[in-house]
C-alpha cells in the first residue's frame, strides 16, 4: 500500500474537504443573495415573469488561502545594511505604482474575481422569507390554516447522501473497529453509514384573511404602480409559501373600489381621481358579511401615493380606525413622488397612535425589501411621519 493511499484511507478530514468546500460555497452564495435582496426584490424581470425566472447573482471568487511569492514587491524584502533608523519608511503600498491613484490612467494590478451564479426565484424566496411571519396571530374558533414543516427524528442505514449524519457514521465506525480490537477511526464502509430521516409535520393555525388594496388612480404613475405591485408580488409569494390556506382578496380603487382578480390586480391600469375611503368601506363590508373577527385573523394592506381627495381625508381616518378595531395588523405604504406634499395620507395617519398600525414610506426601489420586513415582523417598530 502506498503512503498516499494510506493517508487517504485513514485521514477522515481529507474525505470531508469536498463537503467543507461545498458548504463554504453555499454560504457565500447565501450571503451574496442576502446582500443583493433589496435589488432582487424589485428586479423587473422577476415581477413581469410571474416569478418564473432564473436570476444571476455576482459572487466573489472562492480561492483558498495560500502563500504566494510577490515578485513585483521582492525589493521590499531581504537583509538590511544596518544604516536604517526607527521611523524610516521602508516601502509603501498603493500610489501610482499600484494603479490606485484615481485619474492617473489605468492601473496595473489585478482586481477581484467575480462570477455569476444562477438561482431560481424559489431559491431566493426561501432566503427572503426566512424571517417573515404574519404578526400578532391569535387563536380563533376554527383552525384551518395548515403550516407544513420538516422534523428530523430518525436515523437509518439507507438514505440520501445529502442527509448523511457524519457524527453517527463516525461513532458506528469507531464502535465496529473497537469490537474488532482496534479503537480507531478508519476504513469507513457502507455498514457504518447512517442517514437522517424526517417526517412532515403539519400544524394548524387560525384562519387568516389578507386584504390587498392598491390605489390605481391617475396620480399613480408608472413608478408608483411598479413599487406597489412589487411589494404585493412578494407578499403573495410569501403567504402562499408559508401558509397553505390564507385567503387573499385583491381590491383596486380610484374614486370607487372593486374586487379584482389577481391577474387584473397586477396588470390592469386605471385612471381618474382618488378616494381611498372607497377601498376601506369595501374592506369593512367584506369583513362584516363574510369574515367575522371571531373566526379570522385580519390583515389589510394598502399602498398609495398618498394623493387623496382632501374632503375624503377625515372619512379615511374614521374608517382606518374601524379597520384597526378588528384587525391584527393594518399596513399602509406610501410611495413618495418628486412632488411630495405635507398633506398626504401618511402625514394624516400619523395622528392614529395604534400599536397594530404600521406605516412605511418608499422613495426608491430598494426600500421595498425594508417594507416587507417592517410589515411581516413581530419585532419591527411602527414607522411614522412626524406630526405637524
Amino acid at each position: 500500500m502506498s503512503d498516499k493511499n494510506f493517508i487517504s484511507r485513514h485521514d477522515w478530514s481529507l474525505h470531508r474537504q469536498g463537503y467543507l468546500d461545498q458548504q463554504k460555497h453555499q454560504q457565500k452564495v447565501k450571503e451574496a443573495i442576502k446582500n443583493n435582496l433589496p435589488d432582487i426584490v424589485t428586479e423587473e424581470g422577476i415581477i413581469l415573469s410571474n416569478g418564473k425566472k432564473i436570476v444571476k447573482i455576482p459572487i466573489r471568487s472562492l480561492e483558498e488561502y495560500r502563500f504566494r511569492f510577490n515578485y513585483e514587491r521582492s525589493q521590499h524584502g531581504g537583509q538590511g545594511n544596518g544604516e536604517s533608523e526607527i521611523g524610516d519608511v521602508i516601502a509603501s503600498e498603493g500610489g501610482k505604482e499600484a494603479g490606485t491613484v484615481k485619474g492617473n490612467g489605468p492601473g496595473d494590478q489585478p482586481g477581484e474575481d467575480y462570477y455569476e451564479v444562477e438561482m431560481t426565484v424559489e431559491e431566493i424566496s426561501d432566503i427572503l422569507f426566512e424571517e417573515l411571519t404574519l404578526p400578532n396571530m391569535q387563536e380563533k374558533q376554527s383552525k384551518q390554516v395548515e403550516v407544513e414543516s420538516f422534523q428530523f427524528n430518525d436515523i437509518r442505514k439507507k438514505g440520501l447522501s445529502g442527509n448523511l449524519d457524519k457524527k453517527r457514521t463516525i461513532l458506528e465506525n469507531l464502535k465496529r473497529n473497537s469490537m474488532n480490537g482496534a479503537s480507531r477511526i478508519g476504513d469507513i464502509g457502507s455498514d457504518d453509514l447512517r442517514y437522517k430521516t424526517w417526517n412532515i409535520k403539519h400544524r394548524h393555525q387560525s384562519n387568516a384573511l389578507v386584504l390587498a388594496m392598491m390605489d390605481t388612480s391617475g396620480s399613480m404613475g408608472n413608478f408608483e404602480k411598479y413599487i406597489a405591485r412589487s411589494f404585493f408580488f412578494w407578499m403573495v409569494r410569501f403567504l402562499r409559501t408559508k401558509y397553505k390556506s390564507v385567503e387573499i382578496i385583491f381590491i383596486a380603487h380610484h374614486t370607487q373600489a372593486k374586487i379584482v382578480t389577481e391577474e387584473e390586480f397586477f396588470t390592469k391600469g386605471e385612471s381618474g381621481g382618488t378616494k381611498c375611503s372607497s377601498a376601506y368601506k369595501l374592506a369593512l363590508d367584506l369583513i362584516e358579511s363574510k369574515y367575522p373577527t371571531a373566526e379570522y385573523n385580519l390583515y389589510p394592506f394598502h399602498f398609495s401615493d398618498g394623493d387623496n381627495l382632501p374632503s375624503d381625508n377625515e372619512q379615511c381616518i374614521q374608517l382606518v380606525k374601524k379597520l384597526l378595531d378588528c384587525s391584527n395588523l393594518f399596513g399602509y405604504g406610501e410611495i413618495i413622488n418628486p412632488y411630495y406634499r405635507s398633506s398626504t395620507l401618511l402625514n394624516i395617519y400619523s395622528k392614529i397612535p395604534r400599536e397594530n398600525f404600521k406605516t412605511v414610506s418608499i422613495k426608491s426601489k430598494d426600500e421595498v425589501f425594508s417594507a416587507l420586513r417592517s410589515f411581516f415582523s413581530e419585532d419591527e417598530n411602527t414607522i411614522r411621519m412626524p406630526q405637524e
